[in-house]
């Protein structure tokens, strides 16, 4: 104790430091362990549906419009071809853009959908709508409301990898 010509012995200061670097380093582990169980290995693909291969998509045609709030839609259009003997109720379709290096700037999976006429207008309906009967033909449309500006412009490589049959 401190008499009143002395002062008192200050009380001893911890540093706040120790907890802070405790804390940061139980956050770096969770943080690892957690990207360590969610990663995924891109080197396995699911593989295919078996009947994709009897999808034939060709006569290909692309184009572009604007649509109403002023960014430019691109399509894919051409032929589907069912070749075997199922019926496709759905279909979906991997689309790779390459860039100028040849290496792939945008990759997308979307449904293909078939053209119907209705009226005066084209409309893009899924298969579960119209579907692809064996050795049919018919109209299809893939739209991309986004397309890399690293695109090549030329046509994209197209894969059928899900397919849905009855």
């Amino acid at each position: 104790m401190g008499s009143l010509l002395q002062p008192a012995p200050a009380p001893e200061e911890r540093s706040n430091l120790l907890p802070i670097v405790i804390g940061l380093c139980l956050v770096i582990v969770v943080v690892g362990i957690a990207a360590f169980l969610l990663r995924t290995d891109s080197r396995i693909a699911n593989p295919p549906h078996p009947y994709a291969v009897n999808i034939k998509l060709h006569d290909l045609k692309m184009s572009a419009a604007e649509n109403f709030i002023g960014t430019t839609v691109t399509y894919l259009d051409g032929i589907v071809t069912n070749a075997a003997d199922k019926t496709v109720t759905h279909a979906v379709v991997h689309v790779s853009f390459k860039d100028s290096l040849g290496q792939v700037a945008q990759a997308e999976e979307v449904p293909l959908r078939v053209l119907q006429t209705g009226g005066p207008y084209t409309d893009a309906v899924d298969l579960t709508i119209s579907p692809l009967t064996a050795r049919q033909s018919q109209p299809f449309r893939l739209t991309f409301e986004h397309v890399t500006a690293d695109w090549n412009h030329e046509y994209p490589e197209l894969k059928v990898t899900d397919v849905v049959v009855r």
